[in-house]
């Protein structure tokens, strides 16, 4: 989000740009594109900097160009942003019959076009906050909307092949969006088992790892997690170890304790009724973790993580 989580993020930290002229102006100067950090302090729900626009790294794989976070702008329906997410039928037979998996490719790299649109406000339950954002990127211009969309193909791939039906909340296949709020009302209308949101972090060069995002409680308008903060600890506790174990990567060192951070100010969550679940696979603006992040064998890795963390976490009878 600034990462990642598909909302604006950070306070919620905001980490994207409120008004999206100002993150491509800061992304475009080296020297400030650093401080991105500090600014998605400010923002809301998936608030980052707004992605570089520079070329793949060279011997990067481009991943297809993703959507953003939660649903489509004010009018929140699926009309607004592009056509209405589908599953993908099971391709294998396996532990996951019957189950429903959501997964939230956050950020879109349309957004950056449709500045109006991401920036309309949308009702979180306990506050309002931007549609979306633009995400962050590497300095080397590898987007968090690339990488997030690649990593959920890859995860998709192996969760239909574990018999699971598989909807995601974009596919690359709308100009901008989802709104944050749009991304939950689409795991809850498909009756998902349980939701993961993937995302890259934008913060300070210096900080590295991976870190999980839960629910906290929220009873507060349209939200009420109260039914789904318990299982939601689960699924977070499952990938945290998974996603360790699958790539390698450590705990982030500059937010939350242990990989777990919990949030009450992230619309993709606070307005889910299932299971849900935001992963920061680390930060994309620190050397090592951009590294990791623009391999494709790691983005592999990375999807096993999400995959094993949901078939253990689904065993569960949950």
């Amino acid at each position: 989000m600034t990462g990642t989580t598909s909302d604006p993020k950070y306070p919620e930290r905001p980490r994207r740009a409120r008004r999206l002229g100002i993150a491509v102006l800061v992304c475009t100067v080296p020297a400030l594109c650093a401080g991105g950090w500090f600014g998605w302090q400010a923002l809301a729900d998936g608030s980052r900097p707004a992605a570089s626009s520079a070329a793949t790294p060279a011997g990067t794989a481009a991943a297809p160009e993703p959507s953003s976070p939660e649903p489509a702008p004010a009018s929140s329906g699926p009309a607004a942003g592009g056509p209405a997410p589908s599953g993908s039928a099971p391709t294998g037979s396996g532990p996951l019959n019957g189950r429903t998996v959501l997964l939230d490719p956050g950020h879109n790299p349309g957004n950056t076009k449709h500045t109006t649109e991401i920036n309309k406000q949308v009702d979180i339950g306990n506050a309002r906050k931007e549609c979306d954002t633009t995400g962050t990127a590497t300095n080397a211009g590898y987007s968090e909307a690339s990488y997030t969309l690649d990593v959920v193909h890859r995860a998709r791939e192996i969760l239909r092949q574990r018999g699971a039906n598989v909807v995601l909340t974009q596919d690359g296949d709308r100009p901008f969006g989802p709104c944050i709020d749009e991304r939950a009302r689409i795991g809850n209308q498909a009756k998902a088992d349980a939701a993961v949101s993937v995302h890259a972090d934008g913060a300070p060069s210096g900080a590295h790892g991976f870190h999980v995002i839960m629910p906290g409680k929220v009873t507060a308008g349209a939200a009420d997690t109260s039914a789904i903060v318990d299982p939601s600890h689960r699924l977070g506790l499952e990938l945290r170890d998974a996603f360790k174990r699958a790539t390698g990567q450590p705990y982030a060192d500059y937010i939350g304790k242990d990989g777990l951070d919990t949030r009450t100010d992230l619309g993709g969550l606070n307005l889910s009724r299932v299971p849900k679940v935001f992963i920061e696979c680390g930060n994309m603006r620190n050397a090592a973790d951009a590294q990791h992040m623009t391999d494709p064998q790691w983005r592999q890795k990375a999807a096993e993580g999400i995959a094993e963390a949901v078939t253990a976490f689904l065993a569960q009878g949950s």
